[in-house]
């Protein structure tokens, strides 16, 4: 069995050089996905794509693709230019029952786990775990433990469907991240996830997990989706500040293996992202 490239990502941070964290880039155009690759390329480094719930599933999503199909389509670009398949990592984003949440949540979570199983099955070695948004008849946002135990149920059929796989997912948990595409209005403010919040959400996925009777995945569960202060919108960008994060940084001191991952850090300057890795937020979400 190969090691996931990402298992070991909470050690990257400090090295003295080479790659220190990774951009995530969550897009289907064959463009984004050239460039990417092509700065990969130049750098030596590996690729991280990723596909969201609402933009590749068993349905088609948005794009008309399954994750299968995803998967071939960068593959294709990727033999193109000569770039190393396997120097690709491809994530899924937002795995859970989100494009079907107008359904009672019973049909909606079977419907999820068709997906992750099709999203593990074609490769993708990191997969998000976001079943944190109510379904018909339940409140618009979950409580932790209820949203806990639907994601590790998503876990345990990606871990079923993984159980032969030359290379074993990681996990990412967590949901607290910024509108996706951007805020409409101009954003004055914005509350950066809580330490004792973190620490939290990270607790109650490891007991989920263990209830679920696969605690051995957890241990390749690598990083939490927080808010460390940073958006984009229509009329305005909030960077990041480190001194506002600082506490929350600070929790990963207690978090063995762990590191945080933050959305919507599109038009961040090259300082900002800088200061973001330094800080532990390694996996940065973009969306060109």
């Amino acid at each position: 069995m190969t090691a996931n490239p990402l298992s070991d990502i909470s050690t990257w941070r400090f090295r003295a050089s080479g790659l220190r964290g990774i951009p995530s880039i969550c897009s289907a155009h064959p463009v984004v996905i050239e460039a990417a690759m092509r700065h990969a390329g130049r750098l030596g480094l590996p690729v991280l794509i990723e596909a969201t719930c609402n933009q590749v599933n068993q349905d088609g999503g948005y794009t008309g693709m399954t994750p299968g199909d995803f998967r071939d389509f960068v593959e294709v670009i990727a033999k193109r230019l000569g770039f190393p398949f396997e120097r690709v990592i491809l994530g899924g984003d937002h795995l859970g029952p989100n494009p079907w949440k107008k359904l009672p949540a019973t049909e909606a979570m079977d419907k999820a786990k068709v997906m992750i199983d099709a999203f593990a099955k074609a490769g993708f070695t990191k997969l998000h775990l976001d079943t944190s948004m109510g379904c018909a008849g339940e409140p618009v946002a979950l409580s932790d433990a209820l949203t806990a135990e639907r994601a590790a149920s998503l876990a345990a059929v990606a871990e079923a469907a993984t159980r032969d796989a030359a290379i074993r997912p990681v996990y990412i948990v967590g949901t607290e991240v910024p509108i996706p595409g951007g805020a409409m209005e101009e954003i004055e403010e914005l509350e950066v996830t809580r330490p004792e919040a973190a620490r939290e959400t990270i607790a109650v996925h490891r007991e989920a997990f263990a209830k679920a009777g696969i605690a051995q995945a957890f241990e390749r569960a690598v990083g939490a989706v927080v808010q460390p202060g940073v958006e984009f919108g229509n009329h305005n960008v909030v960077a990041f500040d480190a001194g506002k994060a600082a506490s929350l940084s600070a929790v990963l001191s207690d978090l063995k293996g762990f590191v945080f991952e933050a959305h919507s850090t599109d038009y961040q300057t090259p300082e900002a992202l800088k200061a973001l890795i330094d800080n532990g937020f390694s996996i940065l979400k973009v969306g060109p």
